[in-house]
């Protein structure tokens, strides 16, 4: 398993060279061309991605060894789960709250929280104690929480309100960040797997590399970002709460209102539009069992002895693979509908989980085949994840994004915490992984959830088969966005 995981990443790292050559030669770059030209939103757009990119970074360095990390304490597969539950756990409550802390705290002073819960995340990892690493997963489940909002909630705040930039640019720049994303996550797990297995640091190396990547986020958070809000200041417009005592709980409880607002709205849209809900459908069996997938990966390939990160970055390469077939596929050459590579990527997902049942059978494991059936899933994300961003973009209003993806996310966490009990319950005092049946049940599990997700697909595109906003446009621009 060692050389076939460095042979792995030398073909998958040939193959996203030459997908993303291919894209670049047949995509048109006009959707750029434009905002380029613009210099005051180039140094915007250069401000939040430098610093959006660090929180990301120091998010990816910790995913190859967290699992690696807890056996290395000796904690059993049954205790383990409890902890990923912990964090899963955490993520239901915090994922609603996160939007609302932005409101109340200010946007940029919840990025500064972000920063400072991660970093104690971070530092739990040095103990050995079960508690404290409890409270390092909650910590952690706040911190992702806030990375998928606050972050996002400053720059569309500062594009639309401060600096009066066209909305149309705003998805030129998480464009440009989720590029950017793909190739951190595959740095990361090198870089991870240079100070953990090369030199012989430890798993808790990465947990502590990414505290210096942290801090600097939040002191460009603190400093730089502060000074676009004395733009805003300067026009009269208030990003935070007030500091007079008498006007603060007239912001609370507009807030909280806002929040209350926001929540019931997206739950009125999910209920009133099929096409909402089947895609929410769709999203919380397929983003559930990744969560499953992300507690499996390392006890499923760790016994035959693979370098965990270059694994890790070998997992992060099919996905970028994926998301350039997606880019080539819309194009204005081959003109394939979203909805058809979304139904490519469910398929493709439970073919994974199906090889999975097989190669994971008790007493006869073939790590290279799991490791083939986790390249083919990473490569159905990197597939899936532009294409339900695209249906949601036309399916969901714009100002009740927030509310219904809230919505969307609720199900999702609470199946995977359901998924990782389940295999809790059947682990506890088997020794799990190889030795036991559990991992392969689960596995048979999730080709079960992929399946019902395939039907859900089958169910939106049958309902809206005429339907236009399902469907992309002739411009090039929207395929590549």
């Amino acid at each position: 398993m060692f050389v076939t995981a460095y042979l792995a990443f030398v073909a998958l790292a040939v193959l996203c060279v030459a997908l993303e050559l291919t894209a670049r030669r047949i995509t048109s770059t006009q959707a750029t061309q434009v905002t380029v030209a613009n210099p005051a939103f180039r140094r915007f757009q250069k401000l939040f991605l430098k610093t959006y990119l660090l929180a990301l970074w120091a998010d990816w360095l910790q995913g190859p060894y967290l699992y690696k990390l807890y056996r290395h304490y000796s904690f059993l597969e049954s205790q383990i789960a409890i902890l990923y539950v912990c964090g899963l756990g955490s993520c239901v409550l915090f994922a609603p709250v996160a939007g609302w802390l932005a409101q109340v705290l200010g946007r940029r002073q919840t990025c500064l929280l972000f920063c400072l819960a991660y970093s104690v995340c971070c530092l739990t990892k040095l103990s050995r104690d079960y508690f404290v690493l409890i409270l390092g997963r909650v910590l952690g489940g706040l911190s992702t929480s806030l990375l998928t909002t606050a972050f996002e909630a400053w720059y569309v705040h500062c594009h639309v309100d401060v600096h009066d930039f066209p909305k149309e640019w705003i998805p030129v720049t998480f464009s440009k960040a989720a590029d950017w994303n793909h190739g951190l996550a595959v740095g990361a797990g090198l870089v991870a797997n240079m100070f953990t297995e090369w030199l012989e640091l430890g798993p808790v190396a990465p947990f502590l590399l990414a505290i210096p990547s942290l801090a600097a986020c939040g002191w460009m958070v603190f400093s730089e970002w502060g000074a676009e809000e004395k733009l805003e200041r300067g026009e009269g417009d208030r990003n935070g709460p007030l500091l007079g005592a008498a006007n603060t709980p007239q912001l609370h409880i507009s807030a909280q209102a806002r929040f209350r607002r926001n929540c019931l709205e997206g739950l009125r849209c999910l209920l009133s539009d099929r096409r909402v809900m089947l895609l929410g459908g769709v999203q919380a069996l397929f983003e559930s069992v990744l969560y499953i997938f992300v507690f499996l990966w390392t006890p499923v390939l760790d016994p035959h002895g693979p370098p965990l990160g270059i694994v890790f970055s070998c997992l992060m390469a099919a996905s970028m693979a994926g998301s350039t077939l997606f880019r080539l596929a819309t194009s204005a050459r081959y003109r394939l509908q979203p909805g058809h590579l979304l139904c490519l990527a469910v398929l493709l997902a439970f073919f994974s989980f199906f090889m999975l049942t097989f190669s994971t059978a008790p007493g006869q494991p073939r790590p290279k085949e799991s490791l083939l059936a986790f390249l083919l899933l990473e490569l159905a994300c990197g597939l899936y994840f532009p294409a339900v961003s695209f249906l949601q973009g036309r399916v969901i209003p714009m100002e009740r994004r927030a509310g219904v993806l809230a919505w969307f996310r609720l199900p999702l966490h609470l199946l995977a915490c359901l998924g990782l009990l389940a295999l809790h319950g059947e682990v506890s005092g088997t020794g799990g992984g190889e030795a036991g049946s559990g991992t392969r049940h689960m596995f048979a599990g999730c080709a079960a959830m992929m399946l019902a997700a395939l039907l859900a697909v089958v169910s939106l595109f049958t309902l809206g088969r005429n339907d236009t906003d399902l469907r992309l446009e002739g411009t090039k621009g929207e395929g590549e966005i």
